[in-house]
């Protein structure tokens, strides 16, 4: 009985939805990057909006992982 127990404890949260939670964080770090490095003129809205978006995904993803 305790086995079973330990062995349901230890059993992995991994699912296939995880990946592309992290492919969505780097898809956003790449936008906001090639955002900030525009040069005649930045919009401002749209860095703001990628930056909490990305701290977000950041928080989700370690959140996630910490769960495997």
């Amino acid at each position: 009985m305790y086995l079973a127990e330990q062995a349901a404890e230890s059993a992995s949260t991994f699912q296939t939805f995880d990946i592309f939670m992290v492919l969505f964080t780097i898809l956003i770090a790449i936008g906001l990057v090639r955002l900030l490095l525009q040069r005649p003129r930045k919009n401002l809205f749209a860095i703001g909006f990628a930056a909490v978006s990305l701290i977000i995904f950041l928080v989700a993803d370690a959140k996630m992982i910490s769960g495997w």
